[in-house]
């Protein structure tokens, strides 16, 4: 049986916190965003810790606290261009608090900044449950469970 193609994925991966390096093999963190992609893509996925997680929210969304993943979208046609920055302390704790493996939730949320990159947003109840709707569509067909479930 053959597959869909998925779109073109130019992916450059960076750890300035390498704490959680062994959990995020290139591989893996190419098939979570492609599988979120319905366009072609040049995407700088980024692993901070708190302090840059901090200062970034804070510059660019005004909230002085570390969240689990900015999407910073430059660009959405022909080729989406983003980065998507993922705050390890931020995501682990997540991951321990929920329950959840620290790569369900990485590739949950690297799905997450991926739609984003892609113009999906959850502010508006109806386009909340949409993007919710698709994450849950693309992390079970890769295999993780509902995170909304």
């Amino acid at each position: 049986m053959k597959h869909p193609a998925r779109p073109v994925l130019n992916l450059s991966l960076q750890f300035a916190d390498a704490s959680h390096r062994a959990q995020l093999p290139r591989h893996k963190v190419l098939r979570w965003v492609r599988a979120a992609l319905d366009v072609p893509a040049e995407i700088t996925v980024r692993i901070v810790g708190a302090e840059e997680g901090r200062t970034l929210n804070r510059d660019y969304r005004q909230k002085d606290y570390a969240t689990n993943v900015l999407t910073f979208d430059y660009e959405a046609e022909p080729v989406v261009v983003a980065d998507l920055i993922l705050c390890a302390p931020v995501v682990e704790r997540e991951a321990r608090d929920e329950g959840r493996s620290l790569e369900a939730h990485y590739a949950h949320l690297l799905v997450h900044g991926t739609l984003h990159a892609q113009g999906h947003d959850h502010e508006i109840e109806a386009e909340a449950q949409a993007m919710e709707a698709r994450e849950t569509e693309v992390l079970l067909a890769l295999g993780y469970a509902d995170p909304y479930a």
